[in-house]
């Protein structure tokens, strides 16, 4: 019989409910802020961007920050078993027969009106001391690399969580509506392995939307993959051409109520814009020449890491809430002698330039600037020891970052570890904590910047972390 209504089916019933949820859970987001959180939780932080320089490989804290002279004095000397009470080693070194203390080959010298006692590798970093915040005893629980860098940028050992970048974006927005909140560089040791390779989910959005991943930034080509128009497409027609997929996406949304629909509209509207704006912040051909000597001559080179510190600078300019520089080539298995200054030479300059740079602009109050990689290394040397040619292992139970910029005490020393540098004896500070102070100086609580998600609510500190207050200012 025809006219009559159909009476829905149980299926059909729970799959209208479900556009019905979704439509409520985008009523509910339309009342809040681009940042996803009610007007009353909006935050208000010293911070109003972030520059993370990740250095990945592991820097070894006994060579760069954290100077040992009982490992001169008891060089070729067992490592006490007191010390490492227990403690597990990398596959790497499991089989070794010995763990003899392995001094560095390198000086320390109290560095600016603090004495910050810093490597002679870092002598443009020593220049900058007394705007350093160095923490000395920060921990991992991971022991290889890719485990150790998700859990840094992600706050979880395993895949699949948001990044740091993106719960920035997340829970702060946008400050710029022609380019993305959260940009990545890349760059690699200008000699030697690149090292470990890096996934693109250590700057993906996890399962928050996927508005808030990470943007690579291209040396070389288009600096953004796709963004370009292809041949024959002018402005106008592309123009023409969003305007329908806009159309037909949010008569999708409105069917389904699917948040990412949402934010694929966003993306496409975001990436016009880029098309005007993304051009003007690459070319760099406009600054002026002492620019390039206070970054180092390698700045004028497109994808290493003092151009790409100069692009992080431009990016902050423009108001950028989150930039991740990575710097690859620091995993010293074996000729550490050789290859560690390479990797210093590579980034003290740059590092140190960022500093003076953002400072003389005024904008270092509101800039916090991270220098960190995934762990540190041991102070026992991995294979032969030989003094010309050492190499160390993974080592996370203690090692060396430092942080500059705003809400952060300038010019101290956080943290100390033992005679070895093997365990931290004071001032121990997690992964967890140091994302919880970087999301306390942009103003948000770690505990409550949370997202619901199969049940339960997540955040990126999971369920550990507190603030290191002892360093704020």
């Amino acid at each position: 019989m025809t006219g009559l209504p159909v009476q829905p089916s149980r299926r059909d019933l729970l799959f209208r409910s479900g556009y019905g949820l979704g439509a409520a859970g985008l009523q509910w987001l339309a009342a809040c802020d681009s940042s996803g959180l009610p007007e009353a939780a909006q935050p208000s932080g010293k911070a109003a961007r972030v520059i993370f320089l990740f250095q990945s490989g592991g820097p070894s804290h006994v060579d760069l920050f954290d100077p040992k002279p009982v490992l001169s004095r008891r060089a070729g000397e067992e490592i006490p078993e007191t010390v490492f009470n227990g403690q597990r080693v990398t596959g790497m070194v499991a089989h070794q027969k010995s763990y003899q203390a392995m001094p560095s080959t390198f000086a320390f010298e109290p560095r600016g009106e603090c004495g910050m006692e810093l490597s002679e590798l870092l002598p443009f970093t020593g220049e900058v001391a007394d705007e350093l915040c160095l923490l000395r005893a920060v921990h991992t629980d991971a022991i290889n690399h890719d485990p150790a860098i998700t859990f840094f940028q992600t706050g979880s050992q395993l895949p699949g969580r948001p990044s740091l970048g993106a719960w920035v974006h997340y829970g702060l927005g946008s400050a710029n509506q022609d380019l993305p909140a959260f940009v990545v560089l890349h760059s690699v040791a200008s000699e030697g392995p690149a090292g470990q390779g890096l996934l693109a989910r250590l700057w993906g959005a996890g399962f928050l939307p996927s508005r808030h991943q990470g943007v690579p930034l291209r040396p070389k080509g288009d600096p953004v993959l796709y963004l370009s128009d292809p041949p024959g497409i002018s402005r106008g027609r592309r123009r023409i051409f969003l305007d329908g997929l806009s159309s037909l996406n949010r008569l999708a949304s409105g069917r389904s109520g699917d948040p990412e629909i949402e934010a694929r509209i966003d993306q496409y509207e975001l990436a016009y814009r880029m098309q005007a704006s993304v051009p003007g912040l690459m070319d760099v051909s406009g600054e002026p020449d002492w620019v390039y000597e206070l970054y180092g001559e390698d700045s004028r080179i497109p994808g290493t890491y003092a151009a790409n510190c100069l692009l992080a600078r431009r990016l902050a300019e423009r108001d950028l809430r989150f930039v991740q520089l990575y710097h690859r080539g620091w995993d010293h298995h074996q000729e550490l002698p050789r290859r560690l200054p390479v990797s210093a030479r590579d980034t003290d300059q740059p590092s140190a330039a960022l500093l003076r740079d953002l400072k003389q602009r005024g904008m270092l109050d509101d800039t916090l600037v991270v220098w960190a990689g995934e762990f540190g290394r041991t102070p026992y040397a991995q294979g032969e020891m030989r003094l010309d040619d050492y190499g160390r292992d993974h080592h996370g139970r203690c090692f060396s970052i430092w942080m500059a910029g705003a809400g952060l005490k300038p010019g101290v020393v956080h943290g100390t570890t033992d005679e070895f540098g093997f365990n931290a004896t004071s001032g121990s500070v997690a992964v967890h904590d140091v994302q919880a102070t970087i999301l306390h100086l942009l103003g948000l609580d770690h505990e409550r910047l949370v997202y619901e998600y199969q049940g339960r609510h997540f955040r990126l500190t999971d369920t550990a972390g507190r603030v290191v207050r002892e360093v704020l200012s």
